[in-house]
């Protein structure tokens, strides 16, 4: 059985079709939920999915891509934020979720290899300009390796128009190095400079694994260049649990490593981390994280 917490205004027959294609979708059948309707709110998820990797055995990504489609899908996700997100991956979320886009390269020099990527739906935004760098000392030379880390790191970026509101925001998604301090620290400084070209009254959201807890130095770099945590700015009261680490086994308390931060016009009405799981199995070892904002 599925456990499963939500948060939001979603119509009913919306949820009871959402339910239904999750029974299809265990079938291997193709995903395809109702449209959202006249919401004029955007709800935004960072979702690490885990990279596809046979070590994982029971919890590998052939196991597992059904029920993380179902995911975005059944908690009517807008515009989402991936890590660990690997060709194949893309590849087999596209066909899950037609109604979504997405755009981002590899971390590779070639650009190939992991993404960042950023999904977003067809029918609600539109991408006006994107682009990826890496998080080095030369974020324009693709493949490059900054400081201490362990492997390469990007951030994928969006200029993107609501079709709906006729409102213009960027959104910034990233994944930061588990291994490399100083990596992180240098990693947070470089997104919180590349957003002070933006002007402040332009609508931002960043989306991303930062492998570091609210007490940790990207997050107070972050907060302090402008961002806001959705977790902690929301309107109601926030839902789930306080952790978004489980490592395929249980929600491992005080590990909120993943984060959807705004700013300028940007209104957090909710924001959710969501433990569900499928026959008592986490979809990823990562939890959703989901906000609901309203874009001024």
């Amino acid at each position: 059985m599925r456990s499963v917490t939500t948060f939001g205004k979603l119509a009913f027959m919306q949820r009871a079709a959402a339910a239904s294609c999750m029974a299809l979708l265990l079938s291997g059948c193709t995903l395809v939920t109702q449209p959202a309707g006249d919401r004029k709110t955007l709800r935004v998820m960072s979702y690490n999915i885990r990279l596809n990797t046979p070590s994982d055995g029971v919890h590998a990504w052939p196991r597992r891509k059904e029920v993380v489609a179902s995911m975005v899908a059944f908690h009517d996700a807008d515009l989402i934020g991936l890590q660990e997100a690997l060709p194949d991956q893309l590849a087999d979320l596209d066909a899950l979720l037609p109604q979504f886009a997405r755009f981002g390269s590899g971390r590779n020099a070639d650009r190939s290899g992991e993404a960042s990527a950023i999904l977003y739906r067809r029918d609600r935004l539109e991408v006006l300009e994107s682009d990826t760098f890496w998080l080095s000392p030369t974020p324009a030379v693709a493949g490059s390796k900054g400081w201490d880390a362990a492997y390469e790191r990007i951030v994928t970026w969006g200029r993107l128009r609501d079709r709906r509101t006729g409102k213009i925001f960027h959104h910034f998604n990233t994944h930061l190095d588990h291994v490399g301090k100083e990596a992180r620290r240098q990693s947070a400084a470089m997104i919180v400079e590349r957003l002070q070209k933006i002007p402040t009254s332009a609508p931002v959201i960043v989306t991303g694994d930062f492998n570091d807890v609210p007490a940790g130095e990207p997050y107070r770099l972050m907060t302090a260049g402008g961002l806001a945590d959705a977790f902690e700015t929301s309107k109601t009261p926030h839902q789930g649990p306080a952790s978004t680490w489980n490592a395929f086994k249980a929600i491992e308390p005080g590990r909120r490593i993943d984060f959807v931060f705004v700013r300028g016009p940007v209104h957090v009405l909710a924001h959710a981390i969501y433990p569900d799981t499928f026959d008592g199995r986490f979809p990823s070892d990562h939890l959703p994280v989901l906000a609901e904002l309203r874009i001024d």
